[in-house]
């Protein structure tokens, strides 16, 4: 199997936030994580909106897929929130939407395929761990 790795789907970048844990940064960044948590478009600590992660990997991500031969599969490997967003874009959902979808746990997965009238959302977060693995913005 061919492999490309891709800066576009790298995860978020979160500016001051970076190497934070959640407590410190509602210490810190209280207001502003909690205008976040309400669903406002905020860079946090000064880094990337939501709709500019989706604005650089759903492209990568589409890209990759007309690229593919009739039954062929591509596999995305990124963060949870880049990919999070790039469904969210992928399927025409709002961005305020986006968190409808879950945050994906660690070492799970979704499956998009195509319909005829755009891509569909056939699994979301499957994996075989034996609870969820959740992160501390659950």
């Amino acid at each position: 199997m061919e492999i490309a790795h891709d800066a576009g789907l790298r995860e978020t970048y979160a500016g001051a936030w970076q190497g934070l844990t959640h407590e410190e940064i509602v210490r810190q960044y209280g207001e502003q994580y909690a205008a976040w948590k309400r669903g406002e478009p905020v860079r946090r600590g000064g880094g990337e909106l939501e709709t500019e992660v989706a604005d650089r990997a759903a492209p990568v991500v589409l890209d990759h897929a007309d690229k593919l031969p009739d039954g062929g599969t591509l596999v995305v490997v990124s963060h949870g929130g880049t990919i999070r967003t790039t469904i969210g874009r992928l399927l025409g959902l709002e961005a305020h939407h986006w968190e409808g979808l879950g945050g994906l746990s660690n070492c799970c997965w979704s499956v998009l395929g195509e319909g005829a009238r755009g891509w569909r959302l056939l699994e979301h977060n499957a994996g075989t761990l034996p609870e969820p693995v959740l992160g501390d913005d659950a």
